[in-house]
This record gives structure tokens, sequence and C-alpha cells, in this order.
């Protein structure tokens, strides 16, 4: 029997929140094509809800359905009063409570939090209301750097596009890497995103006249197979250790060893998916030196290791 899913579609939804639950859950299939989970959308009474695109939608059920449901799942939306005061009705908040899972895109924390589920838990939500979040629910411990939160029970996500990531990682939970994959490729989107949203947040950047690490970035990838290390970096870049730090962080939003890091798992997913290259020659070509060491850093990346990786990939070791 088919997950059931059941979507809580609030006034001023977000359009893309909205649609990503059925999307992605549609698309989970197993071996033999059959779906593995049911998607349902309801409204307080099953009223018309408004979306932020400029149209409205009428849900098939109201919060009854939520009682039947595996899985709640509460989108995003752009305004009302649990943004500007951190309350939800009644009604919505007692048909919220003792859900085997439960799930927010975006904003839809700020359902939830106002609900009382996320006191002191970790969560996360669009990184853009991260302050007024935090001053709303001083007991939920957010994090604004992920692009979601797994914390068992409970499933956060960041803003917008972030809700395709954390639907495509309980399809994985619930089913595997290879049903992920599959559902990932049906959808045209990457089974995973490196990073967090971090690298999306506005920040000040430096001058274009002013001193860059991006030959320096660019002669990294060319040497990835080579110790590089911080003194080395910056000596390349002209740069003290200090400032080269700073700046690099300032243009990518990551530490110079972060950063480092993925793109030498960048690679070493490259090789494992274009080419026969045993999993140690593949490590030391990456410049992780060892196949420990590359099947821990895959590992934490993408949850797989590197045999697993090329056998999903191309369909044999």
């Amino acid at each position: 029997m088919a997950h059931r899913i059941a979507v809580v579609a609030l006034n001023d939804v977000a359009t893309l929140d909205l649609g990503t639950p059925g999307q992605i859950f549609w698309a989970a299939r197993d071996a033999a094509g059959e779906h593995l989970y049911e998607v349902v959308t309801c409204s307080i009474g099953g009223a018309p809800v408004r979306t932020g695109g400029g149209y409205s939608i009428l849900p098939d059920h109201g919060l009854e359905v939520l009682a039947t449901a595996d899985t709640v799942l509460v989108p995003g939306v752009h305004s009302g009063g649990v943004l500007e005061r951190g309350v939800i009705p009644a009604q919505l908040r007692e048909a919220l409570q003792g859900h085997r899972r439960i799930m927010s895109i975006c904003t839809g924390a700020y359902v939830l939090a106002a609900a009382g589920l996320l006191d002191g838990r970790p969560a996360t939500t669009h990184w853009r209301d991260a302050d007024r979040f935090r001053a709303l629910f001083p007991r939920v411990r957010l994090d604004p750097d992920v692009l979601f939160v797994d914390d068992g029970d409970v499933l956060t996500s960041a803003g917008v596009a972030a809700g395709l990531d954390l639907c495509l990682h309980v399809v994985r939970r619930d089913h595997g890497v290879e049903v992920a994959n599959r559902t990932a490729r049906r959808c045209v989107m990457a089974p995973w995103r490196e990073g967090g949203q971090a690298q999306f947040i506005e920040r000040p950047l430096p001058p274009a006249t002013g001193p860059s690490t991006a030959a320096t970035r660019a002669w990294m990838l060319e040497h990835l197979d080579e110790p590089l290390d911080l003194a080395a970096l910056a000596r390349h870049s002209r740069m003290s250790v200090r400032t080269f730090t700073r700046r690099f962080r300032q243009e990518t939003a990551l530490s110079p060893a972060q950063w480092l890091i993925q793109q030498r798992v960048e690679h070493a997913r490259h090789l494992l998916e274009s080419s026969d290259l045993p999993v140690d020659q593949v490590a030391r070509r990456a410049g992780f030196g060892t196949a420990v060491s590359l099947r821990q850093h895959l590992h934490a990346a993408v949850g797989v290791s590197p045999l697993a990786y090329r056998q999903t990939f191309r369909g044999s070791v």
C-alpha cells in the first residue's frame, strides 16, 4: 500500500513549495513502476486557497484527511499571522499534533513552530526569515545554513528549491539510493546538492578591482591530486594566510578546506561515473590519497560508498 502524504495548503502558499511534493513523490516508483506514495492536498475546511502565483486552488480535502496520513507536509507561505505574530488557528494546531512524521518546506517551519512541534529541536527555514523566526520562536534550535534538517520524525527544509532536496532525501531514506536516483532522473534534477544555503545568502562582495582568489581556485582544480596546504594557496594568491582565508570565504561562502573537499568529491564522482579506474586510483587522482579516505568523504557527502555510487550510475562495479 502506498505511503500517504498529506499536504496542508494555507492562504498565500508558495507555488513551488505546494507543487514539489506532488511531483517528487509522484515520480518515486519501485522497479516495477508502481507508485510508492500517494499525495493528497487539504486546506482548513476544504476551502479554496490563494497562491503566491496569482491564482487559487481548490484542495480535495479538509484537515480531517490528516488523520489518514503517514506523513504530513506543510509548504511555505508568503504572508499571514504565522509570519507576523507566530500564531495559527486552533483548528490547524490541533490537526498537526501526533503524526508519525511531519515535514515543512521554507516558511512552513513557522507553522510547525507555531504548533509547538519544533520546541527544543533543530530546524531550518529560508535564510532571509531566520532573524524573524528566532524572534518569534526562541526555543527552536534554528540552523539557517543548511538545505534541510532531518530530526527523525520532524523534517524541515530551507527556502524554495530546498524543498526538492528534502523530498528526495525522504525518498532516499524510505526506499534507498537507487529509487531516489531514479526519481531524480525522472524529475531531471540532481540526486543531491553539496553544501548548504549559506552559499546563497546575500553578502557584500569584494570590490572587483581588489585581490581575488579566483585564479588560485582555478589552479587548485588543476592540481587536485597534489597536497594543497593553506600556506601554499596563500602564496599562490600573493596574500597572507589570514587575508586569503577571509577573501576565499567572502567569495565562496566556504573555507578553503571545505571548498577543496567538495571539488575533490566532485572529481571522484566524475571518475567513478566515466571511467573504469580502480577505486584506489580514483582516490589518488582526486587527491584523497587512499581508498579509505575517499570512502569516508564520499559517504559523508552523498551517503554511499564508491562502489555503490559506481554501481548506481553505471549498472556494474
